[in-house]
């Protein structure tokens, strides 16, 4: 029987992403997401945060790179992998999430507001009351169905 190594998370971007090549000429972008949840605490609810370094490689980390900024919101599927090596007689260890696919959420950090989009509670009357419909008489009674 196989293992199984899945992750799904979403969260928000602790810095910005940092795209690096290998010696090979692959692309590797590097960047951490902060993940909340809402814990009780006696009678009160607790916000915890758990922060996760994500590695995404090859065309998609080099095409999608540039809109990593701190603060955006991501949803990302990968799997754990733990590097190993040693620093000064030390065995060290770190888990990363290799990512596998990445989808950008929400609206960019920082961005300013479109003041040309409407507002949630007129979306859409704007075209309705302004729009002249026109029925098109073209057509014949006859209807083939």
């Amino acid at each position: 029987m196989t293992d199984l190594n899945h992750v799904v998370l979403i969260g928000r971007l602790t810095r910005d992403a940092e795209l690096k090549y290998t010696a090979n000429g692959l692309a590797v972008c590097k960047f951490s997401i902060a993940v909340n949840r809402a814990r009780k605490n006696g009678e009160q609810w607790v916000d915890e945060v758990s922060f996760f370094d994500i590695v995404l490689c090859g065309r998609q980390g080099e095409a999608i790179s540039k809109y990593l900024v701190k603060g955006k919101q991501v949803a990302i599927t990968g799997e754990l992998r733990q590097d190993r090596w040693e620093q000064e007689g030390q065995n060290r260890s770190r888990v990363e999430i290799v990512a596998f696919n990445l989808q950008l959420l929400g609206p960019n950090p920082g961005a300013a507001p479109n003041p040309n989009a409407p507002g949630p509670s007129t979306y859409g009357q704007d075209r309705i009351q302004n729009t002249h419909i026109t029925p098109d008489t073209s057509f014949s009674d006859d209807i083939p169905f």
